[in-house]
């Protein structure tokens, strides 16, 4: 990450999967993560929620980065997820996207055992993890799918690290979004939610790790150009759009993101089981959405 400032609109993207195998379809995942990146996106995040990390093996996980790495130009960021339950499964997955070329790591929280978590376990285990990480650390707050909330007071703990550089909140908090910035201002703080991309930038984020962006980039990454050109107006307009598609798609899912990347000419295709595919009527819906 040496001479770059770390931020910008990524996407974090989906993983593709062969329709009759369901195997990893590589090709895919390259040619979706070249166009996103020729609408304007700064960067990718794979194997995050939206890339159905769950449900993926660690070697999957290597080589769709090993993948992604040789299409993602090195002025772009290519940012991995990297949490598991154990400290030592989240440091061999770090370690692994490091060694396919992933400029930095995204981390969330164990939560299996989320009743015997406390600030202080939270934050030993991202210092070991930031530890033995050979690339730079994000701390990734998603509290709808881990229901272990990070508390700004884990990101206080850590603000000294020097391997720990930022965070993701997803909790579509804007309270809680701006309680981080103001417990490690000097991190590169990301917000996880499209429908709060632009009160996110005005509270100091440096960008936004959004669904929204996996198909309508071009419209994700216009929103910071015109904010950081200080065309509020057009912001708000295209934030109203981004918001839509976020309740309307986005919150419904992997599945549902897929549906949207079929419909703008993207490969979305099948979810992992044991996710259900979407219904037709829903698919349908989702093609007018992004059609209006």
């Amino acid at each position: 990450m040496t001479g770059r400032t770390l931020g910008g609109i990524f996407a974090p993207v989906t993983t593709p999967f062969d329709a009759a195998t369901g195997e990893l379809a590589l090709p895919h995942a390259v040619h979706n993560a070249r166009r996103l990146l020729a609408d304007g996106l700064d960067g990718i995040v794979v194997a995050g929620t939206t890339g159905e990390a769950a449900l993926l093996e660690p070697d999957e996980q290597r080589r769709l980065i090993a993948a992604l790495r040789a299409a993602v130009p090195r002025d772009r960021w290519l940012l991995a997820g990297a949490g598991a339950e154990s400290t030592r499964a989240a440091v061999a997955l770090a370690r692994a996207a490091a060694a396919e070329g992933a400029d930095a790591v995204l981390v969330r929280p164990p939560s299996y055992y989320s009743a015997a978590h406390s600030a202080e376990s939270l934050g030993a285990y991202y210092s070991a993890v930031a530890d033995a990480s050979p690339v730079p650390v994000l701390v990734y707050n998603i509290p709808k799918h881990t229901h272990l909330p990070v508390p700004p007071e884990v990101l206080s703990l850590l603000a000294a690290h020097g391997n720990i550089v930022g965070a993701k909140d997803s909790s579509g908090d804007l309270q809680n979004l701006r309680a981080y910035r103001a417990a490690v201002p000097g991190w590169a703080m990301f917000v996880g939610s499209g429908s709060l991309l632009l009160p996110a930038l005005e509270a100091g984020c440096v960008g936004g790790i959004v669904g929204v962006a996996c198909f309508a980039a071009a419209r994700s990454a216009e929103l910071l150009a015109v904010f950081r050109a200080g065309n509020l107006g057009r912001a708000e307009t295209l934030q109203r759009r981004l918001t839509a598609l976020d309740k309307e798609i986005v919150a419904r899912g992997p599945a549902a993101i897929k549906a949207a990347m079929d419909a703008v000419g993207l490969y979305g295709g099948p979810v992992r089981d044991p996710l259900a595919p979407l219904a037709a009527p829903d698919r349908e819906r989702i093609g007018q959405l992004l059609a209006a």
